[in-house]
């Protein structure tokens, strides 16, 4: 089947080009990309003021399948990453039973392939039952195709293990893809550490928790050689260290999530579970320096830390609350809202944060570009919608979201998954 994308403004952060182009897909790829296609296809999509960018790569999503299915299924999460533009996902690993054999990496990916629109690639754990004990089968997860290993939800606290890992995982080609908090620091912390927590009453985590964390991982990263990717920054001194780890040039990457530069403790009128997150929403000082780091590309990508929950477990008191919000389905309008039409990120920057490097950071060739012979993941974006933020209206299960209720520009048309259109938006 031909599909033509006609009238858009192409953003292929691989080459750089953009502008107005028509974009040809046969079967799953993608044929030309050319001004003014004139030939057939059995599908038309007039892309019209609107961006059409590689679909969006996601390196943080929690899936919650096995186990939690209550939560999220690899079907619900899967059609909410594609109502969001995101063509492939990472899933973490911390669901019952953990991921941390070769065994369940491929379960998850054979039922994915039955049950997901979209592209799942599910991370390793470190350890076994991510307990901090053991290391997982490491080679045998690499084998099975999981890019990358992670502890997420936790650290690696024994630094000797966690060294250990790195090497194996450096030996199979993997990435460490690291959740910075020393859990000896925490607490009993629910929320940032400043006066909001005093005002609200609440036990605050301060940003050392993450730092500290950050600069072991770091050191760790340049002993060993190990590709470390950072997950969900939240600070100003991890952008600071970032950024210290490029100019010694490195094997380091980091990721902020939109509710991290959309949303500082300000936001925070009431002890409301919707707005407990791990690590915590923080400062404005924390947030400016969040979007700078994206702005300076000393940060490299945006991810969601999608983390859904059941009603019960947010609709409570950030003592009690579980840690997480959702996020797959609000991504790409948040950036554009907070970064792009503020005139922080160019589209193009938009495009690389959300496809573009994510590939190169799990080494997908064929992905994070709108270019001949490239899969057809494909986001037609409009930046001409406006429209109020429903978490009732949410393909995922879990509907634990701080921004239900805002307003924001630009929306995801149509998202195609190797050549196939898996969402389009309704007219409302």
């Amino acid at each position: 089947m031909k599909i033509l994308i006609q009238n858009g403004y192409v953003l292929d952060p691989e080459s750089k080009r953009e502008g107005k182009y028509d974009v040809l897909i046969e079967e799953n790829k993608i044929i030309k990309v050319a001004e003014n296609i004139c030939e057939p296809a059995e599908r038309i999509i007039d892309a019209s003021e609107c961006y059409v960018m590689p679909g969006f790569i996601d390196l943080h999503v929690h899936l919650r399948d096995p186990g939690l299915e209550y939560k999220e299924t690899l079907e619900t999460g899967g059609k909410a990453g594609a109502r969001g533009g995101v063509t492939t996902l990472c899933a973490m690993p911390n669901t019952k039973p953990v991921v941390d054999s070769g065994e369940k990496v491929e379960d998850v990916h054979r039922r994915a392939q039955m049950d997901s629109p979209v592209n799942v690639i599910q991370i390793g754990a470190i350890t076994v039952g991510q307990q901090g004990e053991t290391l997982a089968d490491i080679a045998g997860m690499a084998k099975a195709g999981c890019h990358a290993i992670s502890e997420d939800g936790k650290s690696v606290m024994n630094a000797s293990l966690y060294r250990k890992a790195m090497k194996i995982a450096k030996e199979n080609g993997l990435s460490i893809f690291a959740h910075c908090e020393d859990i000896t620091m925490v607490e009993g912390g629910v929320m940032h550490a400043d006066e909001k927590a005093k005002i609200l009453g609440l036990k605050g985590i301060t940003n050392a928790v993450e730092d500290v964390i950050v600069a072991r991982d770091i050191l760790l990263a340049k002993e060993t050689g190990v590709r470390l990717h950072l997950c969900h920054c939240s600070t100003e001194d991890s952008v600071k260290l970032v950024e210290v780890a490029k100019n010694e040039g490195l094997p380091v990457t980091a990721e902020v999530c939109p509710h991290h530069f959309a949303m500082s403790t300000e936001d925070i009128m009431e002890d409301d579970g919707n707005f407990k997150m791990n690590p915590p929403l923080r400062g404005k000082k924390d947030v400016e320096a969040l979007k700078a780091g994206l702005q300076a590309d000393i940060m490299d990508v945006i991810a969601t830390d999608h983390a859904p929950h059941a009603e019960e477990e947010k609709n409570c008191s950030m003592t009690k609350a579980a840690f997480g919000i959702v996020g797959l389905e609000t991504m790409a309008s948040l950036t554009y809202t907070e970064l792009v039409v503020p005139g922080i990120l160019t589209p193009m920057q938009m495009a690389e944060k959300t496809s573009y490097n994510p590939a190169k950071i799990l080494g997908l060739k064929d992905k994070g570009a709108i270019a001949e012979g490239k899969i057809a993941d494909i986001v037609v974006f409009d930046p001409n919608i406006e429209y109020v933020i429903d978490k009732n209206t949410f393909f995922s299960k879990g509907k634990n979201t701080p921004f239900h209720g805002r307003k924001v520009q630009g929306d995801v048309r149509c998202t195609l998954v190797g050549g196939n259109i898996v969402y389009e938006r309704q007219s409302i």
